[in-house]
């Protein structure tokens, strides 16, 4: 039962992550066409700035979780490369219970109510009011969500067969 949660639970992470990937095209393209926008067309520009970056931060909530999935962080690993795979396990399973989940936890009780606000007034950009700025903190809140989903993968998932 535990199993299949977890296996459901993956594959849905998994699926989220793997869409996210092609966040960063558009992100790419909107942020050149500042540029063009701003000089040549003189005009959205800044509708162009805004819109890249809620999607840069969609983009980065997603990619973080990506990386943490293929264990492509930069780790300090000097001595642990030395320890033995099933000590290294042990040491990544208690990380992800002990530091990442906890944070994950703190972000989205601390975070539910100003994400949840943010949502249901829409809230714009300060600067510009162009809207979408609650997307930027719902990012924020997702982050901390697939991080905690994730952690909770690799702590509890049983021990690979060797």
């Amino acid at each position: 039962m535990m199993v299949a949660w977890l296996d459901r639970a993956d594959r849905a992470v998994g699926a989220a992550v793997a869409a996210g990937r092609w966040l960063a095209l558009p992100v790419s393209v909107l942020l050149f066409a500042q540029w063009p926008l701003r000089d040549l067309v003189h005009a959205y520009s800044t509708d162009a700035n805004d819109l890249a970056q809620w999607l840069f931060a969609l983009y980065v909530s997603l990619a973080l979780t990506y990386a943490t999935r293929m264990r492509s962080h930069l780790a300090a690993d000097v001595l642990a490369r030395r320890y033995p795979a099933s000590a290294r396990e042990c040491l990544a399973r208690l990380g992800a219970i002990l530091c990442i989940a906890p944070w994950a936890l703190f972000i989205l009780v601390v975070g539910t109510s100003e994400v949840w606000q943010s949502l249901r007034g829409l809230e714009h950009f300060p600067e510009t009011l162009s809207p979408g700025y609650f997307l930027v903190k719902v990012s924020a809140w997702l982050l901390a969500l697939l991080a905690l989903a994730q952690a909770l993968i690799d702590a509890l998932r049983p021990r690979r067969e060797r």
